[in-house]
């Protein structure tokens, strides 16, 4: 049942958000010896609310696609099988309490009280996603991975904004500009896996009467439309290597070797990709990449030692 639990929240997930977090909060501010808001204890709220909140987002996305998963997956169904949707409903509620909750009471803690907007906005967006905007196309898509960006956004809504002094507002933005980066290659790179992850789901997708890309489009031009994105991110990360890492070769290679080596293969074989099995494995590639890049906040240290 613990499992099952576990599995049903995606805790894998959740805990690449924690190190995502922590990463950015002790990699990088503790690096640059910027000015931040939070103590330890803070943070660990902040953390616990963005990982709440995404618990519950996962819940009710399982709860509403149970349908479709009896197609695209019975063998990983969980609710209606291993756990019931009264329970899951419950749990759900309790991780949207505590998340918002927990959003709310930081928000003044810090001053800035119309922060608590954000993790309602967030609670209601992942609502929205599992009952309705999934079934529209790209639209779905586009608003869970901009929530999967506000994961790193967040750190520096409350951690840099509220410290912001005349003194230091340049180390500042400087800063959060590259928080900025980093949450536009979550983005990118989501976005990706989302719509290579809609192939793979086509035909329960297309029972249910959803409109995703490769139902509106059929496989082969949604191949083509996803190859044409993915140019984005994969220009992206080498002009950043040219702008700013070309100095430690480290660096350098870790990003050609990890993030534009396997950003490469991903989008040579999209073009020819035709069975779930194809989009499986490229689905895990992006996450992989999507994992590397985040990890990369740990180079920090490293880079500027």
């Amino acid at each position: 049942m613990v499992l099952q639990f576990l599995k049903l929240i995606r805790f894998q997930n959740l805990l690449i958000i924690i190190i995502t977090q922590v990463l950015i909060k002790y990699a990088l501010f503790q690096t640059f010896g910027i000015s931040i808001t939070l103590n330890g204890f803070g943070f660990f709220l902040l953390c616990l609310a963005t990982v709440c909140i995404a618990a519950a987002g996962n819940i009710i996305n399982d709860l509403y696609d149970a349908e479709t998963d009896r197609i695209n997956k019975p063998q990983k169904q969980i609710v209606g099988r291993a756990i019931s949707e009264k329970s899951a409903v419950n749990a759900y509620i309790i991780f949207t309490i505590i998340g918002v909750g927990i959003g709310f009471y930081l928000s003044n803690l810090i001053g800035r009280p119309g922060f608590s907007a954000i993790f309602i906005v967030i609670s209601a967006l992942l609502y929205l996603y599992a009952t309705y905007l999934k079934n529209i196309m790209l639209a779905g898509n586009i608003v869970v991975s901009s929530l999967v960006a506000m994961v790193i956004l967040i750190m520096g809504l409350f951690e840099l904004l509220p410290a912001i002094t005349p003194a230091n507002r340049q180390t500042q933005s400087i800063i959060f500009s590259i928080l900025l980066d980093y949450a536009l290659f979550a983005f990118l790179i989501n976005w990706l896996r989302e719509m290579v992850k809609d192939q793979q789901d086509v035909d329960g997708d297309h029972n249910t009467g959803r409109n995703t890309l490769p139902v509106v489009l059929g496989r082969s031009r949604a191949n083509k439309v996803i190859f044409a994105i993915g140019l984005i991110p994969l220009f992206s990360v080498i002009l950043y290597i040219s702008e700013y890492l070309y100095a430690n070769i480290w660096a350098v290679l870790y990003a050609l070797l990890l993030i534009v080596g396997p950003l490469l293969y991903v989008l040579i074989n999209i073009l020819s990709a035709k069975t779930k099995a194809h989009y499986s494995r490229l689905s895990l590639i992006l996450k992989l990449i999507l994992v590397v890049g985040l990890l990369s906040l740990g180079l920090y240290p490293f880079i500027l030692l």
